[in-house]
């Protein structure tokens, strides 16, 4: 899938391509260019390490791993690459070796969060199993807890240690029930220790705030069917993979790209397996815009794995992102086709539907998805709102208003649903105080979104208050400043306070930015005469015919 590049001769042009390719998160790139410019600078530090991180955030290894050699060989407090080698030595099963890599170059091992837990499962693999419980003991801060005992309970299982793993795992759950990890292990820890009716109660609470997740219903299944569950976690190297996986998907949530990349390529170096791993790189390589690695990285998902239907409508998405329209729509309706009663397929083929107008086969496949939901609930809410926006694009108000009222119900205050229909009402002149309310409380809940806080921009245009209208839009602008419409409304505003010149400035720019068609000859008509009384793009004056001679 990868779009084919060559290097070029002069290794600056290498090493600035292999910059911009970093800055970008495409490690493809930036790997080769770093590469080829070392080639010609072998001795240059700087140059050698910035060609170690884009191999192991590539996942190169065995080259990430030549570099990291030659890297602590010059600089000993180098932490990652001691990371990348113990990881190499942990995969060799060289605990000891790998131990004296993870406890060098880095913080004090209290404060060392990866150092430590990577440091118990070297300790796991020497089966001392009390010597690793004793070193995770030393992570006292209530930051790190969670990681704390979870790790606790998996090493503790591993070595057989049934009362520690089994406090430990209470512990961790008791803390956090909303991991799908975390749920995942302990409800199979109990379901190899006789209690699987306590492992199904522990899925079906996760169910009630994360719906229909693939892996949690084919648990679910196995377990209603009288089958013990397997541990995700059965050796040392799983366990070490395990750490670097939950380090890796924190660091994707907090925005550290980088270091999410680094530390998920090091857990599938461990584990390949791994397939929640794989299906968090890909989601951060897709957030990342790197949409031909994403979906090359999703297709490594085995087929066997309940997450491999997830991984399919994902790449759908990625081809959507790509401009392969006609390839992502074969491939949803393809999953919805062979997977009726999934509303994760049906709500991603009806998003795709909409976002190419296709509103009437939109409101059919949101409206199977609705279908799907036994007793609505507050996750439902995106149904409805999608549905009323594709209801109100082909111009059918009452279906789309009623389904906005209900996504309200389902969530009281969500902003989107908020400023979509009080904008909706302001365009069409209707319920206009509640509309300002609801457009104002959606402000608030995100003041930051151009588009929201250009619908309360354009609320108080139409109710005339031209000057707040002002006010909001140019933060609307400042905001969104590639926007066509916020540009255009911002014009009508600066014209009805008397500010032409700048109202027709921002009409020539909404102009250049390329907006809907239907949008396009009214904004070039304000160009050419302006507004009228009324607001309307003003028509074109014309001479009186003389008559006579």
């Amino acid at each position: 899938m990868a779009t084919p590049f060559e290097v070029g001769d002069s290794p600056a042009g290498n090493y600035l391509a292999g910059l911009v390719a970093g800055a970008e998160r495409d490690t493809g790139a930036a790997a080769t260019f770093f590469r080829e410019a070392l080639r010609f600078d072998p001795r240059n530090q700087q140059l050698l390490e910035r060609a170690f991180v884009a191999a192991v955030s590539n996942g190169n290894m065995r080259e990430a791993f030549r570099f990291a050699a030659r890297l602590v060989a010059r600089e000993p407090t180098n932490g990652l690459a001691h990371l990348a080698l113990g990881v190499e030595d942990m995969k060799l099963h060289q605990y000891s070796a790998a131990r004296g890599q993870f406890t060098r170059g880095g913080a004090s091992q209290e404060h060392d969060l990866t150092a430590t837990l990577l440091t118990a499962w070297t300790y796991a693999g020497n089966h001392q199993t009390k010597k690793a419980l004793e070193v995770l003991d030393k992570l006292h801060d209530q930051t790190f807890s969670i990681f704390r005992d979870y790790h606790e309970a998996l090493i503790a299982d591993v070595g057989n240690d049934v009362p520690a793993a089994t406090a430990a795992f209470k512990a961790a759950y008791d803390t956090d029930k909303s991991t799908l990890r975390l749920v995942d292990a302990y409800a199979r820890f109990l379901s190899r220790h006789d209690d699987s009716e306590e492992a199904i109660r522990i899925y079906q609470d996760f169910d009630q705030v994360v719906p229909d997740h693939p892996t949690v219903q084919a648990a679910l299944a196995d377990l209603k069917a009288g089958k013990m569950l397997t541990p995700i976690v059965r050796t040392p190297v799983q366990g070490a993979a395990e750490v670097l996986y939950g380090l890796g998907a924190a660091g994707g949530r907090q925005g550290d790209d980088l270091a999410a990349l680094i530390y998920l390529r090091l857990a599938l170096y461990l584990d390949p397996n791994n397939n929640l791993a794989t299906l968090t790189l890909g989601d951060l390589y897709e957030r990342l815009k790197q949409y031909e690695p994403a979906i090359d990285i999703y297709q490594s998902v085995s087929d066997s794995d309940p997450l491999r239907l997830t991984a399919d409508i994902e790449t759908a998405q990625s081809l959507e992102n790509l401009g392969k329209n006609d390839e992502a729509t074969k491939l949803l309706t393809k999953i919805v086709a062979d997977h009726p009663g999934n509303a994760e397929a049906l709500t991603s083929l009806g998003n795709l539907q909409r976002v190419h107008k296709q509103y009437a086969e939109a409101v059919a496949t949101y409206t199977k998805a609705i279908a799907l939901s036994k007793k609505p609930d507050k996750a439902d809410w995106p149904l409805y709102y999608f549905r009323g926006i594709a209801y109100e694009r082909q111009k059918d108000w009452p279906p789309a208003e009623a389904d906005f009222k209900h996504a309200l119900q389902l969530y009281p205050d969500q902003p989107l649903v908020l400023n979509y229909l009080g904008y909706s009402w302001v365009d069409k002149g209707i319920h206009l105080d509640e509309a300002l309310l609801m457009l104002r409380r959606a402000v608030e809940l995100r003041p930051t979104d151009g588009y929201i806080v250009d619908s309360l921009g354009w609320a108080d245009y139409k109710l005339g208050r031209y000057d707040d209208a002002v006010k909001e839009l140019e933060r609307a602008v400042n905001l969104k400043p590639s926007d066509p419409v916020i540009n255009d409304h911002l014009g009508d505003a600066y014209w009805r306070v008397g500010r032409k010149l700048e109202a027709h400035f921002q009409w020539n720019h909404a102009r250049d930015l390329k907006p809907d068609a239907a949008d396009l000859p009214k904004i070039l008509q304000k160009i050419a005469h302006g507004l009228d009384a009324k607001g309307k793009p003003a028509a074109a004056e014309t001479t009186p015919t003389k008559s006579g001679g």
